[in-house]
C-alpha cells in the first residue's frame, strides 16, 4: 500500500464544506479511477490533513494521469476558498503540500 499526506490550511468552521466537497467526489469513479483505497481528512489547529491510501505502489502515477479529469479540476477550484497552501510563497503543486513519511511500522 501507498500513502500520500497533503498538508495545509484550513479555518476549523469550513470542515463540513470540505468533507461534503469529498463525499460528492468519493461517490464519482474517480477514487477508483486514481487508485484510492481510503482517504481521510483531519483538522487540527487551522491546519488540514488529507490521507490517502492507495492500493497500488502506482497511486502517484494514476492521480497524475487524472489531473487532467474535469472533476478533479472541480474540486481543487471548489476547495479553494476553503483550502490554502501551508506555505504559499513555495507551492506550485500538490507535491509541494505532502508529508514527508520518516518512520513506518506495520506487522510482518
Amino acid at each position: 500500500m501507498h500513502s500520500t499526506l497533503i498538508v495545509a490550511r484550513m479555518e476549523a468552521h469550513a470542515a463540513t464544506d470540505v468533507a461534503r466537497l469529498f463525499a460528492a467526489f468519493d461517490d464519482t469513479e474517480m477514487p477508483h479511477r486514481m487508485g484510492t483505497a481510503r482517504r481521510q481528512l483531519f483538522s487540527y489547529r487551522g491546519l488540514y490533513f488529507h490521507l490517502q491510501d492507495f492500493a497500488d505502489e502506482d497511486g502517484g502515477e494514476r492521480i497524475e494521469a487524472a489531473r487532467t479529469d474535469p472533476r478533479f479540476i472541480g474540486i481543487s477550484e471548489d476547495l479553494k476558498p476553503f483550502i490554502t497552501a501551508y506555505d504559499p510563497v513555495s507551492w506550485r503543486s500538490p507535491a509541494d503540500a505532502m508529508a514527508r513519511r520518516f518512520y513506518h511500522w506495520s506487522p510482518r
